[in-house]
């Protein structure tokens, strides 16, 4: 019969002289409290730049670089702002550092995330809503947008460690340009003058469906030298609520009152419409004198979503459309040379 070690040991006088005499010899154990356990950030090793630096508009390019990582590191690079209703807006691409440990945005392509290739100005322009459909829209051109740079570690834009960060603040007022609303008879507008001595050429700017007064598009205008008016029509202060029945004097008006504004130079004045807007200067420019220029984006080729009245004028054709999911009752503009066909 062979015993295990351990019961050899508890039989053995060891076992027993260890029992007895070991407290006597260690003493009583004595628990001390010790300092409380902090915890310390990791310390940020990226340095991101920009060029130029401090607040600049935000239709000016602006150069972004880090600098501080690893030679070959790869990296996310992250934008991210709220509006004035505290919606969220982000961006993000993956990038990995060159042989020296910096990145240029101006040389180093993109590998994926909210775009991909050589983009600059990708993390701006690629800004996305938190929540579906919002749309990213500066409501008062007269504060900035402060925009949230970050880099993380590896190509995970949700898990990546921070290793560098920064806030660039981009503006909508350029310097000097002087911003004056206007309350002009029937007229509702805010014109924007470039600081420099004029006359400028005018422009009226017109946004779509929704009305209201935008005037970010018209004071970055403002910065190039023009005199921009932003004009609305509906949903706005004392004006229609909808765009049900519009009349072209209206804006006959507007159009009238810059060409005779003193910091305006003629004979004529430009048109810029988005949507609803770019179908109404095709009307203006068809039917009002002073018009020399038009520029429309995203517009339709005739008058749509209501009734469009100009004297005893009813051009077109009456149609009932399905417009946006709604009946919309309305008529139909054909022009050729400025005149209905």
């Amino acid at each position: 019969m062979v015993a295990s070690f351990p019961a050899l040991l508890r039989r053995s006088r060891f076992c027993q002289w260890c029992l007895t005499r070991w407290p006597r010899l260690a003493g009583p154990t004595e628990l001390r409290p010790c300092d409380p356990i902090s915890w310390a950030p990791a310390r940020m090793v990226a340095t991101i730049t920009l060029e130029p630096e401090g607040r600049c508009c935000w239709d000016e390019p602006v150069r972004i670089a880090v600098r501080g990582l690893a030679p070959g590191q790869r990296v996310t690079l992250r934008a991210s702002l709220r509006d004035e209703k505290s919606a969220l807006f982000r961006a993000h691409a993956r990038y990995c550092a060159d042989a020296h440990g910096g990145l240029d945005l101006g040389r180093a392509p993109a590998l994926g995330g909210s775009f991909a290739g050589l983009e600059p100005m990708g993390l701006f322009w690629a800004l996305e809503p938190e929540k579906p459909v919002l749309r990213l829209v500066k409501r008062d051109v007269q504060t900035p947008f402060a925009v949230k740079l970050e880099v993380l570690d590896g190509h995970e834009p949700d898990t990546g460690r921070l290793l560098g960060q920064t806030v660039h603040e981009r503006d909508f007022l350029p310097p000097g340009v002087r911003r004056e609303p206007v309350r002009a008879g029937r007229v509702r507008a805010t014109l924007f003058l470039p600081p420099e001595p004029g006359p400028f050429p005018g422009i009226v700017d017109i946004f779509g469906v929704g009305g209201g007064l935008l005037e970010y598009r018209a004071s970055l205008l403002a910065g190039k030298g023009f005199a921009v008016m932003a004009l609305a029509y509906c949903n706005y202060e004392d004006l229609p609520t909808g765009m049900e029945n519009l009349h072209l004097e209206y804006f006959e008006e507007a159009v009238n009152y810059l060409l005779n504004h003193p910091q305006v130079k003629g004979p004529g004045v430009g048109l810029l419409g988005t949507s609803k807007g770019g179908e109404l200067c095709l009307s203006m420019a068809s039917f009002l004198k002073g018009i020399t220029a038009a520029v429309i984006i995203n517009g339709s080729v005739a008058n749509t979503l209501g009734n469009l009245h100009y004297k005893d004028i009813y051009p077109g054709v009456e149609v009932l459309g399905h417009m946006g999911g709604q009946l919309s009752h309305g008529r139909w503009i054909f022009c050729f040379q400025g005149r209905k066909i």
